[in-house]
C-alpha cells in the first residue's frame, strides 16, 4: 500500500501526495538599496622615499684617511715621482729602483734595502720588498726550467725565453719607478708583505 513517502518529489502533485495542504508560495521582490561600506581605513604607513644613492663617492679617487686612523696596504694607489733626499747614504730614487735591477744585483739590493732602510720609508721598502719577490719568483722559475732542460733540449729554448722576457720586465718596472709611475705585481702581494714585515735588522 503505497503512503506519503512514496512519491515522486519532482512531480507536480507532490505537496497534495505527501499530504501537505500548504502552497508553495514565493517571496517578492524587496527592492533594497545594497549598503556601501566605508573603505577599509589604511593601516599601512606611505612607502618612505630614500634619497637617491650617491654612486659617484665608490668610484672617487681614493683619499687620505683621517689622522690616527690605523691601516696597512702595500699597494701604491698614487705613485710620486721619487725624490733626491739621502736615506741611509743613498738617494731615494736610487733605492727605489735597485731591487729591480737584472740578474743578481737586484736580489741582494733588495735584501739590503729591508735591513737598513727604516720602517718610515714606506715606498722604498715596499718596492724593495716587491722587487726581491719578484726576484725570488724569477729564481724559482728557473730552477724548474733547469730540471726541465736536463731532459729535454726545449728545456734550454724556454730558458733563453724566459731570462730575455724576465730582464725587459725588470727594466720597464725600473723605468716606471724612475719616472714615478706605479709598479704593482698584485700576484706577489702575499709574498712582498711577508718580507717587507720579516726582513729587517732585529731590535736590541
Amino acid at each position: 500500500m503505497a503512503n506519503k513517502y512514496d512519491t515522486n518529489p519532482l512531480d507536480p502533485d507532490f505537496p497534495q501526495k505527501a499530504g501537505h495542504s500548504q502552497q508553495t508560495g514565493t517571496l517578492q521582490d524587496q527592492e533594497v538599496e545594497t549598503q556601501v561600506f566605508n573603505g577599509a581605513p589604511t593601516m599601512e604607513e606611505p612607502t618612505r622615499r630614500y634619497d637617491n644613492p650617491n654612486f659617484a663617492q665608490y668610484s672617487s679617487p681614493y683619499s687620505e684617511p683621517p689622522p690616527g686612523a690605523m691601516y696597512q696596504t702595500t699597494k701604491l694607489t698614487e705613485a710620486e715621482k721619487p725624490t733626491n733626499r739621502k736615506i741611509v747614504g743613498l738617494p731615494e730614487n736610487v733605492l727605489m729602483i735597485l731591487s729591480y735591477t737584472p740578474f743578481s744585483i737586484g736580489l741582494v739590493a733588495g735584501i739590503l734595502e729591508l735591513l737598513f732602510v727604516p720602517r718610515s720609508e714606506a715606498r722604498v721598502r715596499f718596492h724593495a720588498a716587491q722587487g726581491l719577490a719578484l726576484h725570488l719568483a724569477i729564481l724559482l722559475i728557473y730552477i724548474i726550467l733547469g730540471g726541465i732542460s736536463k731532459i729535454t733540449d726545449f728545456g734550454k729554448l724556454g730558458t733563453g725565453i724566459f731570462g730575455l722576457a724576465t730582464t725587459v720586465i725588470l727594466i720597464v718596472a725600473m723605468v716606471r719607478v724612475w719616472k714615478g709611475k706605479a709598479v704593482h705585481f698584485e700576484s706577489l702581494d702575499g709574498l712582498t708583505n711577508w718580507l717587507s714585515d720579516k726582513v729587517k735588522i732585529p731590535e736590541k
